[in-house]
C-alpha cells in the first residue's frame, strides 16, 4: 500500500513538473491536488488550474460529457434491470427497494456534479483566493488530514470492490456502475469537507491576528503623541481589514452551501438508507440463524462490517469537519468582546462594535445546512438514536 502511495506521489509530480510532497503541501492546489486528481480520473473536474486561476478546460468538458452520457444510459439500464430481471438476488422486495433508491439517489447526485460544474468552479476560485492568505505552515497541518482521508479512502473502496464484487451473484455492467457512484459520491464529500477546512482555516488566522492585536493594545501606551497616533491609525486599518476578510469568508461560506446543499442532502439520506438496510438484512441473518462457518455469510459478514464503517467513519468526519468550522467562527466573536472590554479608545471601540454586529448576524448564515438539515453533531446525535431505538425495538420483537 505504502509502495502504491509512492508511485501515485510520483507521477502526479512528473505530470505537475514540480515537487509534490505528501502530506507536506505549500499552496491550495498542493493541498487540493489528490482529491483534484481523482475527481479528474472520474471525469468530474473539467477545469484547470494556472498559476492562482482556476479555468474551464475544453478537453476535459468534452471527456466529461462522455462519461456523464455513458453513465445516464448504463444508469438507465440498471434500474431495468433492476425491476424486470430474473435473478433471484433481485426477489427480494426490500432488496429491490435498497437498490432502487440508491441508484436514484446516487444517480441525483451524479446527475447534480455535472450539472453543477459551473458554479463548483467559482465557489473553487473564491476559497483560492481566500487561501492565499494563508501560512505554508497553515497548509502542512491541515494537509495531513486531507491527503489521508483523500487518498486512504479512495483506495480503500477501490480495493474493497474488488474484494467483495466477484463473490455478487450480478452482472459486471451493473457492478461497474455501482462502483463509480460511490466513489463519485465519496469524492464529493472530500471535496466539500476540503473546502470545510480551508475556509476553518481562514477563520482561524482572523481569530489569530485579532489575538495578536488584543496583546499589542496590552502592551504599556507610548508617551509620544506621534506614536499614540500610529498605534490608534494601525489598529483601525487592521480592524477594517479583518472585518472585511471575515465578509468575505463568510460569503464563501454561503456559496458553498448553496453549491452544495442538494448534494449533500441527498448523501445524507442515502447514507441513512444504506445504513438501515444493511443493518436490516444482517439482523434478518441472525434471526434465520446465520452460521460463522458459512464461507457465504462469512464474506456477507466482513462486507456488513466494512460498509457500516465506512458510511460511519465519513459521516463523523463529515459533521466533525462542519462542527469545528462553526465553532472556529464563534470563537471570532468572543476573542471580539474580550478586546472590546480591553481597551479604551472610544474610535476602537465603536469599530469592534460594528464588527460585533457583523459576526452576530453572519454566525446564523455560518452554518452548514443541507436544505434545512444543519450538519451537525445534533444530527448526529439523533441518528445514532434513531439506531438505537431501532436495535432496542428488533431485539424486543425477537424474544416475544
Amino acid at each position: 500500500m505504502f509502495n502504491l502511495l509512492l508511485k501515485f506521489q510520483a507521477f502526479i509530480s512528473k505530470r505537475k513538473g514540480k515537487i509534490w510532497q505528501l502530506f507536506c503541501a505549500t499552496d491550495f492546489e498542493s493541498l487540493m491536488y489528490p482529491c483534484f486528481t481523482f475527481c479528474l480520473i472520474l471525469g468530474i473536474f473539467p477545469y484547470k488550474i494556472n498559476a492562482s486561476t482556476i479555468k474551464s478546460c475544453k478537453l476535459y468538458y468534452i471527456l466529461s460529457t462522455i462519461i456523464f452520457c455513458a453513465f445516464c444510459v448504463d444508469e438507465i439500464i440498471s434500474i431495468y434491470d433492476i425491476n424486470n430481471s430474473k435473478n433471484i438476488a433481485f426477489k427480494s422486495v426490500p432488496r429491490i427497494l435498497q437498490l432502487n433508491c440508491f441508484h436514484i439517489f446516487g444517480g441525483f447526485i451524479v446527475i447534480g456534479t455535472f450539472l453543477l460544474s459551473g458554479p463548483r468552479m467559482r465557489l473553487l476560485q473564491t476559497i483560492l483566493n481566500l487561501s492565499l492568505r494563508l501560512s505554508p505552515e497553515t497548509y502542512k497541518n491541515i494537509s495531513k488530514l486531507i491527503h489521508a482521508k483523500d487518498i486512504f479512502g479512495f483506495f480503500f473502496l477501490i480495493i474493497q470492490a474488488s474484494i467483495y464484487f466477484p463473490n455478487m451473484q450480478d452482472s459486471v455492467f451493473r457492478l461497474v456502475v455501482v462502483e463509480y457512484i460511490i466513489l463519485l459520491v465519496f469524492q464529493m464529500d472530500m471535496l466539500y469537507m476540503n473546502c470545510v477546512c480551508v475556509l476553518k482555516a481562514c477563520f482561524k488566522q482572523i481569530n489569530d491576528n485579532l489575538v495578536n492585536l488584543r496583546r499589542f493594545v496590552a502592551h504599556p501606551k507610548p508617551y509620544f503623541l506621534r506614536e499614540i497616533y500610529q498605534r490608534h491609525l494601525f489598529l483601525l486599518m487592521e480592524l477594517k481589514a479583518l472585518e472585511k476578510q471575515h465578509l468575505t469568508i463568510s460569503d464563501a461560506v454561503q456559496m458553498l452551501t448553496t453549491t452544495f446543499s442538494l448534494q449533500l442532502l441527498c448523501t445524507i439520506i442515502l447514507t441513512f438508507i444504506q445504513i438501515t438496510f444493511s443493518l436490516y438484512f444482517y439482523l434478518i441473518r441472525i434471526q434465520g440463524g446465520m452460521s460463522a462457518s458459512n464461507l457465504e455469510n462469512q464474506v456477507y459478514y466482513k462486507s456488513f462490517i466494512t460498509a457500516v464503517t465506512y458510511y460511519i467513519i465519513k459521516t463523523v468526519l463529515l459533521v466533525w469537519s462542519c462542527e469545528t468550522n462553526k465553532n472556529q467562527a464563534m470563537e471570532i466573536g468572543v476573542t471580539i468582546r474580550n478586546m472590546f472590554n480591553n481597551i479604551s479608545d472610544k474610535e476602537i471601540k465603536y469599530e469592534l462594535q460594528l464588527f460585533s454586529l457583523q459576526l452576530m448576524h453572519r454566525d446564523r448564515e455560518n452554518i452548514f445546512s443541507a436544505k434545512g438539515f444543519i450538519v451537525d453533531a445534533t444530527l448526529l446525535t439523533a441518528v445514532i438514536n434513531i439506531y438505537i431505538y431501532y436495535l432496542l425495538s428488533f431485539n424486543k420483537c425477537r424474544y416475544i
